[in-house]
């Protein structure tokens, strides 16, 4: 989609044009007229919100304690595997390499929770860790411009301040342009477009400030693998992981969620419904965030209750088999023509 084109039509024309291609039937959709834990848009009443709204402090604590740990042990397998066999210390190599793009998800996931103020019940301290730690770290800078943009796309998904609506229309695509895009992200194309404006900003005025703080969170990482004695290892299980792995499989998760899907009051025709299976919920999108048509019903519920409300909205009627992906392969199928 050309910026001539999309210049020369109005929002609501970009959105008849462009969107729905992978939406569901609405006649698939039953009409859902509330249920005695559920009002008629899917939203939990508020006795049955308020159980899901408790945050998991301590678990959450957890998670962050396990996520931030994860790297470490990724490189002492790597640097202890050395002992063993050629081909045992290549596999090695190789399963961090994969390890560390994946885990760049799990700690994302854990940044969006933040944005969403449900990280930690104390504020200060969900957005001290999740935002500022977190997002400084994982290749942002620390501020709040995620948790502002990602409010407009909860908003009004599809709408005329949508952030992502380019990456979600047109599905599906044929299957050329698919393979372009894909290749685009695993050869790091995307990634050096997202690495670029951090270091032209360090030569601009007004943007120095946020580009020093971006760049400053991957000296500090550089750092702490200089520390630990392995400095180069940064590029193998870090730079790379997240500059060409992560980058295939972050499309793929946003794909996942929206794509070809349009603008609606109702997050049936906004947001995929796709089965949870053991490796989606502990690999793939780990932590609850793959039931994502429940988290788009109510972005207030945490993370760790997505699936009980999940559960309700399919007991209750609002979620049926008609629209509802077997699993991640098969959409993947329905995303080229």
């Amino acid at each position: 989609m050309t910026a001539r084109l999309t210049s020369d039509l109005s929002h609501d024309e970009l959105v008849t044009r462009f969107t729905g291609g992978l939406a569901p039937d609405p006649t698939a959709i039953p009409v859902f007229t509330g249920s005695e834990r559920l009002r008629a848009d899917g939203r939990p009443r508020p006795e049955f919100r308020n159980e899901l709204r408790r945050i998991p402090n301590l678990i959450n604590a957890g998670h962050i304690v396990v996520t931030l740990s994860l790297p470490f042990l990724l490189v002492g397998l790597v640097v202890v595997s050395a002992q063993w066999n050629g081909l045992l210390h290549l596999a090695m190599w190789g399963l961090g390499f994969v390890a560390m793009g994946t885990w760049f998800q799990r700690v994302l996931t854990l940044h969006h929770e933040a944005a969403h103020r449900l990280l930690f019940s104390n504020r200060r301290f969900n957005d001290l860790i999740g935002e500022k730690l977190i997002g400084w770290l994982a290749f942002g800078d620390g501020g709040s411009a995620y948790r502002i943009v990602h409010s407009q796309h909860h908003r009004d998904e599809f709408g005329e301040r949508e952030p992502d609506f380019l990456l979600y229309a047109q599905y599906p695509i044929p299957k050329a342009s698919l393979r372009r895009k894909l290749l685009r992200d695993a050869f790091g194309i995307s990634a050096y477009k997202n690495l670029r404006p951090a270091f032209v900003g360090l030569t601009k005025r007004g943007r120095r400030r946020r580009a020093v703080s971006y760049l400053s969170g991957q000296v500090f990482v550089f750092g702490v693998f200089w520390i630990c004695g392995q400095p180069w290892m940064y590029l193998w299980l870090w730079l790379l992981p997240w500059a060409t792995y992560f980058r295939v499989f972050n499309r793929l998760r946003a794909l996942a969620e929206h794509g070809g899907m349009t603008r609606s009051d109702d997050r049936r025709l906004t947001t995929h419904n796709l089965h949870q299976g053991f490796w989606a919920r502990h690999v793939f999108l780990s932590q609850g965030v793959g039931f994502h048509l429940a988290h788009h019903v109510d972005s207030g519920i945490p993370m760790s209750q997505l699936k009980t409300l999940h559960r309700a909205l399919e007991e209750d009627g609002y979620i049926n088999e008609h629209f509802t992906h077997r699993s991640y392969w098969s959409f993947f199928r329905t995303l080229a023509r």
